[in-house]
């Protein structure tokens, strides 16, 4: 009788705890829960963290100027870009925090949570586009010759067929979209790899390379402060593409806030000045 009684107790607790609501599980930074929407929504959106640590980390290489510039002597970082994270982070109530990295790591850094954006003219791949958010773009692009205003000539109209000819030496940086494109099209001139960035353009001022296909952004750029040297038709690359900045994949608030940002200074002017700055 006694056992019986025991038995129907633990019946009845058992179907009382079944009956009873679930206490809801705290969600870590990166769970996903369903907004009043319905859309999915991300704990944890930089757009809340930013301005309340009052810092924006900004990853950049600082060595593809006119987008991002590093002065070596004082360790400060200009160029059209920086002047944008600048915005973005007093508009965010925060301060820039740049952060030094490389091409091949940029996108790695942003997803890792190294930094909170990658800036520094950073033109939108799909491989990237794995790894990271691109938000709206800031500009167009493409690839286009540089080359000796005294050489200009040689090249004719500044086709590929007036450049990959036997007795051209193209020159070019390693690991970018840059040396993908020369090897793609340059078969019968000789290409000429070149580590650094920011000395690459004094090798055809100097002689030791006579062409380098880069972005037209940055050849107008280049012959801006190097008189010696003449962008071809920077109107009409060879090549389409355009630059963006990146964030974290997953945190769509901060995403949509800087689409908003970006689409906001292409169209008071505020992008269109800086850029003027360092390329007209």
């Amino acid at each position: 009788m006694k056992r019986a009684a025991t038995l129907s107790a633990l019946v009845c607790l058992l179907a009382v705890t079944a009956a009873a609501p679930a206490a809801p599980a705290a969600p870590s930074s990166h769970d996903e829960a369903r907004r009043p929407d319905g859309r999915q929504a991300t704990y944890g959106t930089l757009l809340d963290s930013v301005p309340k640590k009052g810092v924006l980390k900004v990853c950049t290489t600082g060595d593809y100027a006119p987008f991002t510039k590093l002065d070596p002597a004082d360790g400060t970082y200009s160029g059209i870009d920086i002047d944008m994270a600048r915005d973005l982070a007093k508009s965010l109530d925060a301060k820039p925090k740049f952060v030094a990295t490389t091409w091949a790591n940029l996108t790695k850094d942003v997803a890792s949570g190294r930094c909170d954006i990658g800036v520094g003219g950073v033109s939108i791949t799909l491989p990237r586009a794995r790894q990271v958010y691109f938000g709206e773009p800031t500009r167009e692009d493409g690839k286009t010759p540089v080359v000796r205003c005294a050489d200009k000539g040689k090249f004719g109209a500044g086709a590929l067929a007036d450049i990959d000819k036997p007795g051209t030496t193209v020159i070019v940086n390693p690991g970018g979209t840059n040396e993908e494109f020369a090897r793609a099209h340059i078969k019968k001139a000789t290409i000429k790899l070149h580590p650094e960035n920011t000395t690459i353009f004094q090798e055809i001022i100097d002689g030791r390379a006579d062409v380098m296909m880069t972005d037209a952004s940055e050849t107008l750029y280049q012959s801006k402060i190097h008189p010696e040297l003449c962008s071809l038709h920077p109107d009409k690359p060879f090549t389409f593409s355009e630059k963006a900045y990146a964030t974290p994949r997953g945190d769509d608030e901060f995403k949509e806030y800087v689409d908003q940002f970006v689409h906001l200074a292409k169209h008071d002017g505020t992008y269109a000045k800086y850029e003027a700055e360092w390329m007209k």
